[in-house]
């Protein structure tokens, strides 16, 4: 798997592998031709193989890209491979393999620890970090994992994943499947919002209505003043765009309150 750590400075002198100031060594041990002949097993019990079973999948979260090992080109061992600017919409079939107790611990080419009982991944191409389903075609098994390394550089894998993605996919006895994968878009935390639901001069008016708006919604109130013109703000919220806005906008109007003015919470007044 190409990856040293320990041996970059004569990996760099035999090879140029990864070089430039977004390159990054990979947790792979280099000159291991193939982990899964070099790299065993862990010595792990039925209990911890069942709750590896189980893992659940990581939440898929719009990350910046990492300062390391996102090239644009990277070298290893004098072949270079480009990594892709963006990866929305990229499927992929072929082989995985894993790599597990031989890397535990040491640096993968986004800067990140690798460890092995986590759901990750190596591939050639894909940003770091990037998040994609991989499919067991073989048994329909299936998992998310983050990839946050490179690899793996046979040219008849794919991706490389964890012992754990292995685990969970399968085939760890196996050291191979032949799987699909596809990536996953981070979708975006909805907008929150602050529902202002009346103006008064009188501070006991403000009150009396934020404590009913309080009990007819369950939404948590606030009244602000401000020095522009001196009045007490009903204020709603903070509340997520969606299903719930649209719920507290309709107890408001079967209630017969005036529509609210719809704030986005960081610009509340």
């Amino acid at each position: 798997m190409l990856r040293g750590v320990l041996f970059v400075v004569f990996a760099m002198t035999l090879t140029a592998c990864l070089t430039g100031p977004t390159s990054q060594p990979s947790a792979q041990q280099e000159g291991s031709p193939d982990p899964v002949q070099t790299d065993s097993s862990p010595n792990v019990d039925a209990t911890l193989l069942a709750r590896l079973a189980n893992l659940p999948n990581p939440t898929v979260t719009i990350e910046a890209k990492s300062k390391w090992g996102n090239g644009p080109v990277y070298t290893v061992l004098g072949k270079s491979y480009r990594v892709m600017a963006q990866a929305q919409g990229f499927s992929q079939e072929g082989l995985a393999s894993w790599y597990g107790t031989k890397f535990h611990g040491r640096r993968t080419s986004s800067g990140e620890p690798f460890d092995m009982f986590q759901l990750s991944a190596a591939h050639r191409h894909l940003p770091l970090p990037s998040y994609v389903e991989v499919t067991n075609v073989r048994n329909g098994l299936s998992t998310v994992v983050k990839v946050n390394d490179r690899g793996p550089f046979h040219s008849d894998r794919v991706i490389d994943l964890s012992y754990a993605a292995a685990v969970k996919l399968g085939f760890y006895q196996e050291g191979t499947a032949p799987v699909r994968i596809k990536v996953l878009t981070p979708i975006a935390e909805p907008p929150a919002y602050m529902l202002q639901t009346g103006a008064f001069r009188v501070l006991a008016n403000a009150d009396r209505l934020q404590n009913q708006l309080q009990a007819l919604t369950g939404v948590p109130g606030v009244i602000l003043k401000t020095s522009k013109d001196g009045f007490y703000r009903v204020q709603l919220g903070p509340i997520k765009a969606g299903s719930e806005l649209e719920r507290v906008r309709t107890l408001l109007d079967a209630a017969n309150y005036s529509e609210p003015r719809l704030i986005p919470s960081l610009q509340a007044e």
